[in-house]
């Protein structure tokens, strides 16, 4: 993803670290100097490079596809796909990339970029159809461990997504992320993998994105299951994610890290918040509360206290009085028979990929929401450009900023960025330029965290591998380094500008 003259370079791999990935830093001793254009750019030593990490996607965000292929249980996702007008063009993750039957074409992009790090995800539902350990998918078992082998016999190490939205519907069927004894059932189901390839795997994330699965799917119903239960069921939904995480993380901590020596985290997305006048107390203060329910949410209670944001809890039991909501807390609390939630992150896991100016007030709801319990309106930047679709401004030094905010706040953690990337839509563009200078621009602002900030950040892994199906937005969507053309029936992948620049780089 970068131009001609400009040039990464990063410490050796070492084999000790606990978690790895991407554009890895170890100890970085860059020098900083300017190219002839005056940009400044970054020069190094020309070490061994653990490069540029691609995420897998299967199906449904995990580009396996074969959806009921070989056993394969149905997910949440497949059930809302084949629901008239809730994708683009009533698209679906049916077939998508077809990694599960094109796997060997994917090995060979991983290698054309001289990967040494993949992300992938699990399909749960592939594994146990009916979401339990009594009835277990052989075939799926045979997949993951031919895809986990395979990168390792390359020299690729794989991380590995255990939950990236796709609940077997048959755990929904019995109230899915809103019931209690979910957290048990999703226990079960890691526990599963690491027996099956934790000899292997030593970068684990339990559940990605809590706060889009819970928001998205059960608030405002863009996602699948498709709930729109507003003021309620994501803060229930968000609190169950983190029992069932934290369940997870002690699973392993008790019965497999002392023989496997793995990793386990969360990813969390978070945009970075800024104050749209910072001189203005109402809106650094908006600007606080909207990251303290965007991340802080689920950060804060692995990270810091063990419970949820004081501000976040206040604002929300703020407006249930001012509706007069008479319930159960909205916001539940943890109870002491649950697992301890404080320490349940070997790293943290951060999914970036825009900011936003933050003004007080902007709600209009008249009824519970949690449009209404945040009390802010989100504002882009004009100055901004934007990418593909309307949300995603460009804005690589909001990832700085972020990265210093997850330092101060979260204790100085060792910090992977899982998901970064740029979108297109529209017309193919192979000579992707704009997507060139993404890279290069963002890479830099991480560097710039590290160096200037002194922020611990060890791995970067860009969005996506591939082109595939991008939930609500189909196929409309291009994150790709690789393009997939979904008219083919062979599916052709062809490399984008900017993967053959990302291969130059970490070469």
């Amino acid at each position: 993803m970068f131009v001609g003259y400009w040039i990464v370079a990063t410490a050796a791999l070492r084999q000790s670290d606990k978690s790895q990935a991407a554009i890895h830093w170890g100890h970085w001793a860059l020098s900083q100097s300017r190219d002839q254009t005056g940009n400044l750019s970054l020069v190094g030593p020309q070490l061994p490079v653990s490069q540029a990490h691609i995420k897998e996607k299967r199906i449904l965000r995990h580009m396996e596809s074969g959806w009921q292929t070989d056993g394969k249980g149905p997910s949440i996702w497949d059930t809302f796909c084949h629901e008239k007008g809730q994708v683009f063009g009533n698209q679906n993750g049916d077939v998508t990339c077809n990694s599960y039957e094109l796997w060997e074409k994917d090995l060979e992009c991983i290698q054309q970029l001289g990967l040494t790090h993949y992300r992938l995800s699990l399909s749960w539902p592939r594994l146990l159809p009916d979401g339990t350990t009594r009835n277990v998918n052989q075939r799926g078992v045979q997949y993951y461990n031919r895809v986990i082998d395979d990168l390792l016999a390359c020299n690729v190490s794989p991380m590995v997504t255990l939950y990236h939205f796709d609940l077997p519907q048959a755990i929904q069927d019995l109230g899915g992320w809103k019931s209690p004894g979910i957290a048990t059932l999703f226990d079960n189901y890691p526990k599963f993998c690491f027996q099956m390839f934790g000899d292997r795997v030593k970068l684990w994330i339990t559940i990605n994105e809590p706060q889009v699965c819970a928001k998205l799917g059960h608030e405002v119903g863009i996602h699948a299951p498709g709930l729109k239960e507003k003021g309620t069921a994501a803060y229930l939904v968000g609190h169950n994610m983190l029992r069932a995480h934290a369940m997870a993380w002690h699973s392993y901590n008790s019965a497999y890290r002392i023989t496997q020596n793995g990793a386990v985290s969360l990813a969390l997305n978070s945009d970075w918040l800024e104050p749209l006048e910072p001189g203005r107390s109402e809106d650094v203060t908006s600007a606080e509360r909207d990251l303290i329910f965007t991340l802080g949410w689920f950060a804060w209670p692995v990270f810091v206290t063990g419970d949820y944001p004081e501000l976040m809890r206040s604002s929300i039991e703020t407006q249930s009085k001012i509706m007069g909501y008479s319930g159960d807390l909205r916001l539940p609390r943890f109870s002491i028979d649950d697992p301890p939630i404080l320490g349940t992150a070997d790293f943290f896991a951060l999914n970036y990929y825009t900011s936003r100016k933050v003004k007080s007030g902007g709600c209009s709801d008249q009824m519970l929401s949690m449009e209404r319990d945040l009390d802010a309106e989100e504002i882009l930047d004009p100055s901004w450009p934007i990418c593909g679709v309307s949300w995603l401004a460009v804005v690589p030094n909001g990832l700085r900023k972020l990265l210093k905010y997850i330092k101060d706040v979260f204790n100085n953690p060792t910090i992977y960025i899982t998901e970064n990337g740029f979108a297109q839509v529209g017309r193919l563009q192979i000579e992707d330029v704009e997507r060139c200078k993404f890279y290069k621009s963002t890479i830099l602002e991480v560097a710039k965290a590290i160096e200037e900030d002194e922020v611990n950040v060890r791995g970067y892994f860009a969005w996506s591998l591939m082109d595939n199906f991008e939930w609500a937005d189909g196929f409309s969507v291009r994150f790709g380094l690789f393009h997939v053309d979904f008219s083919d029936p062979e599916l052709r992948r062809t490399i984008y500008q900017s993967g053959s620049e990302y291969a130059k780089i970490i070469s």
